[in-house]
């Protein structure tokens, strides 16, 4: 039997089964991939077809056991960012550099609201991680994910203080980074 959580029995050999959970947690991927989407530019890719191919991303390679949904959903926000940029690169070689993928930050998770480049994005966020790997992580997790400051904490086994602390210091840094045009 799948366990969303720590078991009360205190058997900690159980754990998530993503694949007998798809059904409930289709529809709060299908959520972040359309808040990761929602201002995409020249869009080819459409929400329904980032949750397939992060799925696919998740499910193919060895196999994988989940603590609980919120490891889950950080694990499936990393997979959303991997087919981002893939998608993004594998246009850009097209076009020789020309239409980058564009998607803008969801108000609920961070300001500011203004388009960003994926590819722009993700050479910052591996910048960052080579100076502040749990930064770059959080950014992820909220950007991503769609987690809540409470959920990463949960993920990283953090406060909510520190995950606050490390969002507002990632975002200043993107902006440093990205610059105002960005």
């Amino acid at each position: 039997m799948p366990t969303d959580g720590p078991d009360p029995t205190g058997d900690s050999t159980q754990v998530f089964d993503a694949s007998a959970a798809l059904p409930a947690l289709y529809e709060t991927l299908r959520v972040i991939a359309t808040r990761a989407m929602r201002r995409e530019r020249n869009r080819t890719l459409n929400p329904t077809d980032l949750v397939h191919e992060a799925w696919l991303k998740l499910a193919s390679g060895r196999p994988r056991e989940y603590n609980d949904r919120l490891h889950f959903t950080a694990l499936a926000a990393r997979a959303m960012r991997q087919v981002l940029v893939d998608r993004a690169r594998a246009r850009g070689a097209a076009r020789r550099g020309g239409g980058a993928l564009r998607v803008t930050l969801h108000e609920d998770v961070a300001e500011p609201t203004f388009p960003l480049d994926v590819l722009a994005l993700h050479a910052a966020l591996q910048a960052l991680e080579a100076e502040d790997a749990d930064a770059a992580h959080v950014v992820v997790y909220r950007f991503f994910g769609g987690l809540t400051e409470p959920e990463v904490g949960a993920v990283m086994g953090r406060s909510e203080r520190w995950v606050r602390g490390q969002w507002a210091f990632a975002r200043a840094w993107l902006r440093r980074r990205l610059g105002p045009d960005q």
